[in-house]
């Protein structure tokens, strides 16, 4: 059987990484035999497994060779020992070594970062002395040949410390990013090897920002001019502001500071740039300036503020407003040209040029604006007013300031004028006229005034009065009256044109002012005729009043001139025209009478077979629609002598004893000369005097035809006023008394109409006097 044999172990200590072929002991020497029996004996290492052979045996010389590199650090990493055992194995006998190789540590590595760049971040706001450690550097090899220390390249902030355990920096001084955001620091490891090995790592620090900085206005004052009614959203300034931080430190915000709630829609800023935009009305006139802070703040809550003024400049946006601040109204009619009327303030809210003011009023009013103090203006009088030409004045005031372009504005000022009492009733016609039909019916209307009074109210009301006078010796009042509020007159009594055809009256038109102002106009009445009077005859005398015979002569011819019928009619023209006509005779063929001269002749011879008493009735018709009549009886005698008719006693009067026979004939004759020469004294009176004569008691004889407006004593052909004659033949005494008696209406015409009011004015014609105005009496004694 083998016997294997232990021997001792053979111990090498050799460097790693020996060249190969390398020498590392003689096994034989150490053995202590012959190198050839190693040979002999099959001497070889053995590794076991699948190991590298990392030494081999040179069986000539009994070495121990490297024959694979050996590299401490992979086999044995950080050991502080490394040891390689090989069997030696010697045949014939068999015998075992252990070799234990001591693999020595060579400085073959240098020391080594994992990376070539360590990344840091380190806050900017990290204290003095903060630490912050550094992964270490690996060195494969031990003891010695290991990292022995490290260093650090100068730098301003950091510092190495380095102790068994672990590698720090050190923060020296405090970092500031604002100044180097990033910094880069050589870190050297050095081992303890020779030669000495060393390695590097670039530690790259960027330093964090810490909300260290505030934001910084581009200025602490913002100045900015807006004009005034800006639209919204322009831009009126931009404000600025940095932050040296970053990323949300250094995210800048803006925002107004504190603002007043009446300021608080007016503007508005854009948070991220600044920009400050109008949003509201900008009006001059209510603030001329806006004063605000404006913040801006980071991320982090750092603020800072600037001040904006924003100075609103005035555009020409208000027109001038007027205000009334007092006025008379209304202003009497007859105030004088200077008098101030009302008082005027304009007012322009806008400033300077476009707040001054120019006032003017329209041209065509008589009023003037005269400026006062400042802003206010008096309105005054230029002219002499009259309400009666315009009563109201619309005055149209115009402001215009200086802005440019200038705005205006107008103002209508309303003025009445008050009505003074200063014209009086003005008749519409300078005289008035009324014609009235005799007989008329009291009450009834003649006609009407109307007079216009332009002022107002009671100053223009018309109230219509008749002046005080007389007409025909009667109150006017009498006669007439007259309705104060329409004028419309009105007779109060019936009137009698044969009392008088015309009068006049005086009609006031007085108005209500105070004091009142009137006028007067003259209303003339003219009365018109009315046959109302039938004829009156003369003569003959009415029956019973007195026997009227007339003797015609036995001789007579043809175409004598026997007697005549006087009768006058107290109506005018046409209602006064009278004829003649027999409508009953004794013999109806012997005498004929004048148509319109009432003369009665005969008509033929008279003859010895005539009767000798001879009766005529006449009829004396007036003209008028409808026609009045009068009759009489004439009673003829055909007698040369009284005498001869002893039975005219039976027909006289017992007054007096009458020589009828031409006695008679003697006072007609008488009474028609008389007659004639009345009219030719009455015409010589009106011409020399120019003024109308009333008669009396005068008898008209018409001669031939007149027509009927033949102008005679009063223009209507017969006698103007109605009388009664009476005439008285007496047989007894053979004398005549012829009597002239008044009238019979106690009123005569007025004293402006044709003939004189009194009996004794025609008496004062002819140079006579008498006592007694009432009755005239006119005799003629005639004696045959």
């Amino acid at each position: 059987s083998m016997v294997l044999k232990q021997f001792s172990d053979l111990s090498f200590s050799i460097p790693e990484e020996m060249k190969r072929e390398s020498v590392i002991g003689n096994i034989a020497k150490d053995l202590g035999v012959d190198p050839r029996t190693l040979a002999l004996r099959q001497a070889r290492v053995d590794f076991g497994g699948g190991r590298k052979r990392y030494c081999d045996i040179k069986l000539n010389t009994g070495d121990l060779i490297a024959s694979e590199r050996i590299d401490r650090e992979s086999l044995c990493g950080k050991k502080p020992s490394c040891v390689l055992k090989v069997d030696l194995v010697l045949e014939n006998p068999l015998e075992l070594h252990r070799v234990s190789l001591h693999i020595q540590d060579v400085n073959d590595n240098s020391p080594q970062f994992n990376d070539n760049l360590i990344e840091m971040e380190i806050r900017e706001s990290a204290d003095k002395g903060n630490r912050f450690s550094i992964e270490e550097a690996h060195d494969a090899d031990i003891g010695q040949n290991a990292v022995q220390r490290y260093n650090l390249q100068k730098n301003d902030n950091f510092i190495l410390a380095v102790d068994s355990n672990k590698v720090e920096l050190v923060l020296e001084n405090t970092l500031d990013r604002e100044k180097q955001k990033e910094l880069n620091l050589l870190l050297t490891a050095l081992d303890g090897g020779s030669p000495q090995r060393s390695g590097t790592v670039v530690i790259h620090v960027t330093v964090l920002d810490a909300n260290d900085n505030a934001p910084v206005f581009s200025q602490a004052v913002y100045k900015a001019s807006l004009p005034e009614n800006s639209p919204p959203d322009t831009v009126v300034i931009k404000v600025s502001a940095t932050d040296a931080d970053e990323g949300v430190n250094g995210d800048v915000t803006y925002q107004f500071g504190h603002v007043s709630d009446e300021d608080v829609n007016v503007f508005s800023i854009d948070p991220k740039t600044g920009e400050i935009r109008v949003t509201g009305v900008i009006d001059f006139e209510e603030r001329s300036s806006f004063e605000t802070r404006v913040k801006a703040k980071d991320g982090l809550g750092l603020t800072s503020y600037a001040k904006v003024i924003i100075d609103v400049t005035d555009i020409n946006d208000n027109a001038p407003v007027i205000y009334l601040k007092s006025l008379s109204n209304p202003i009497p009619e007859n105030v004088s040209p200077g008098t101030e009327v009302g008082i005027i303030n304009v007012q322009d809210r806008d400033s300077e040029t476009n707040g001054q003011v120019r006032c003017s009023i329209q041209q065509n009013v008589p009023f003037k604006l005269v400026s006062s103090i400042k802003s206010y203006f008096t309105l005054v009088t230029t002219g002499q007013l009259d309400r009666e030409l315009v009563s109201d004045y619309n005055i149209t005031i115009t402001a215009t300031d200086e802005g440019s372009p200038p705005l205006s504005s107008s103002k209508t000022v309303q003025l009445s004028v008050a009505d003074i009492n200063d014209n009086p009733p003005v008749f519409e016609e300078q005289s008035y006229s009324a014609y009235v039909t005799e007989n008329n019916k009291p009450g009834s209307t003649l006609c009407s005034v109307s007079a216009r009074d332009p002022d107002w109210r009671q100053n223009g009301t018309v109230i219509y009065s008749l002046l005080p006078g007389e007409v025909n010796g009667a109150p006017v009042s009498s006669y007439l009256s007259v309705n104060g509020d329409t004028g419309v007159i009105h007779a109060v009594r019936s009137f009698d044109y044969e009392q008088f055809r015309s009068f006049k009256v005086q009609v006031m038109a007085r108005d209500n002012g105070s004091p009142p102002l009137s006028s007067n106009v003259t209303v003339s009445v003219f009365i018109s005729d009315v046959n109302d009077n039938s004829p009156q005859i003369l003569y003959p005398g009415p029956e019973g009043n007195s026997f009227m015979t007339e003797l015609v002569p036995k001789a007579a011819h043809g175409g004598s001139l026997v007697s005549k019928v006087i009768a006058v009619d107290a109506d005018s023209g046409q209602n006064a025209w009278l004829s003649y006509h027999i409508v009953k005779s004794t013999d109806p063929g012997l005498f004929s009478i004048g148509l319109h001269s009432g003369e009665i002749r005969t008509q033929r011879d008279i003859s010895e077979s005539d009767s000798m008493k001879q009766n005529l009735i006449v009829s004396v018709k007036d003209n008028g629609q409808p026609s009045l009549s009068a009759t009489c009886s004439m009673y003829l005698l055909i007698s040369d002598n009284l005498a001869e008719v002893p039975e005219l006693k039976d027909i006289s009067y017992d007054e007096k004893n009458s020589k009828l026979t031409s006695y008679l004939i003697i006072a007609l004759v008488s009474v028609s000369t008389f007659f004639l020469t009345f009219i030719i004294i009455i015409l010589g009176v009106r011409f020399c005097r120019r003024r109308k004569l009333l008669f009396d008691g005068a008898v008209a004889i018409p001669s031939a035809y007149l027509p009927p407006n033949y102008a005679d004593v009063d223009g209507t052909g017969t006698l103007r006023s109605t009388y009664n004659y009476d005439a008285y033949l007496t047989t007894g005494s053979r004398t005549s008394d012829f009597k002239f008696v008044t009238s019979y209406n106690d009123n005569t015409l007025p004293a402006d109409q044709t003939l004189r009011e009194s009996p004794s004015d025609f008496a004062e014609a002819f140079g006579q006097s008498e006592e007694s105005p009432e009755l005239k009496r006119l005799s003629w004694a005639v004696s045959r």
